[in-house]
């Protein structure tokens, strides 16, 4: 005798409620390329480590790259004025140059605030 296989039909109605994938932080890769210990350097830092507590609080590392150190770090990252920040993930990479004193400015070049 043949087997038969029967199908069960879905029943119309709501569709089941999907769960949320628990979604971890980013985490902001920043590189701060710098020439010694400046006046400038140090405010860039200052300043940087501010606006990450602030802003990206428990979600960022900062690597502080000094050139006079590393001077071959400067043609593979096309670093062309110091300090300039690098922010490498999430993507894509930007770079910001000066001491990172204008707040607005930084935000809007790490796309964490909107123009305007």
């Amino acid at each position: 005798m043949p087997t038969t296989k029967t199908k069960t039909l879905a029943r119309p109605g709501k569709p089941k409620p999907r769960k949320p994938k628990p979604r971890t932080p980013e985490v902001w890769k920043l590189r701060l390329f710098v020439a010694g210990q400046t006046p400038k350097s140090i405010r860039a830092f200052a300043n940087l480590k501010v606006l990450c507590e602030e802003h990206l609080k428990g979600r960022y590392q900062i690597e502080v790259i000094d050139l006079l150190e590393h001077p071959h770090m400067a043609r593979g990252n096309q670093i062309v004025a110091l300090p300039t920040l690098v922010a490498d993930l999430p993507h894509p990479v930007r770079q910001i140059i000066g001491d990172l004193s204008n707040t607005d400015r930084v935000l809007v070049g790490l796309a964490l605030q909107k123009v305007g």
